[in-house]
């Protein structure tokens, strides 16, 4: 009877303590899984830059914001580097939620991705070290060795109009691009101003300065995975709002600090979040 008793009295305590360590894991289980993916460059001063275990740049806090507005803390994104030939496949994918990777808006993207914003307005310049006379613009490249990143627009631009003109190397990050102007390897490095910008100011020993006449038009949208248009409303919805606050201008100052670069103020802050147009026609912006 005594053991009896005691097994009646285990078997309780079991069945007691079974409920609670389910509940407890399901609760860890939920937290754990509530976090939303969302993928930057990491070498992108002032943009999308990893230090570390820390992200900064004007991209960065885009997301940051976007990303509370959709229930999501900062404590709960994954950062994912994104990088620019790999954008399209991590959103199809499902590696990735989100994309804010200074990610122009282009038809052909659009054919599989959906895009929220813009969110900014940059537009495609010259990087060129701080000693050069002979580079003014886009029409003195006549001969000229440039470098810019795999999978960009500026690098479209670059074999669609110049390849007859310039020599291009393409690599994978713009860190490799600077490295190969300092060097004396490229003439120049191009891609969108503000990137520039954030790369010059980052040497910080005036080595390298933006040549200032930017040639296209470079609308930044939000990456978002096919077919998914309610997200794209919802995007849509937090950067106006970002922008109706303040929250848009205190960000982008704080990324541009130091950098001397001042955003054209005819296109930003963007007030129409559709996506509707891509990338400004390039042949029109040379009129």
């Amino acid at each position: 009877m005594k053991t009896s008793t005691k097994l009646i009295a285990m078997a309780t305590v079991a069945l007691t303590i079974a409920p609670l360590a389910g509940c407890g894991s399901a609760s860890s289980d939920a937290t754990s899984e509530h976090t939303i993916n969302i993928g930057i460059k990491f070498d992108q001063p002032g943009l999308g830059y990893k230090n570390g275990n820390d992200y900064s740049g004007f991209d960065v806090s885009v997301a940051k914001y976007v990303a509370k507005e959709l229930g999501y803390s900062s404590d709960e994104i994954v950062w994912k580097e994104a990088p620019s030939k790999q954008r399209e496949t991590l959103l199809e994918n499902g590696d990735v939620d989100l994309v804010f990777a200074t990610y122009s808006i282009t038809d052909d993207r659009k054919k599989v991705v959906e895009f929220g914003g813009p969110y900014f307005v940059a537009g495609q310049d010259l990087l060129i070290r701080s000693t050069d006379k002979s580079i003014t613009g886009p029409d003195s490249l006549d001969g000229k060795k440039l470098c810019s990143v795999t999978g960009s627009t500026s690098a479209q631009i670059i074999k669609d109009h110049y390849a007859d003109k310039v020599q291009l190397m393409e690599q994978s990050g713009f860190a490799e691009c600077t490295t190969a102007l300092i060097s004396g390897t490229v003439d120049a490095v191009t891609t969108d101003d503000i990137i520039l910008a954030g790369l010059a100011a980052a040497k910080g020993d005036g080595q390298l300065k933006v040549v200032g006449k930017p040639f296209s038009q470079e609308r930044y949208g939000v990456g978002i995975p096919k077919g998914q248009t309610e997200t794209v409303k919802k995007v849509n919805a937090a950067l106006k709002k970002m922008v109706d606050d303040g929250s848009w201008k205190k960000a982008l100052d704080e990324a541009t600090k130091g950098t001397g670069y001042t955003p054209n103020a005819t296109y930003n802050p963007p007030t129409v979040f559709d996506a509707a147009s891509s990338t400004y026609d390039f042949k029109t912006s040379l009129n």
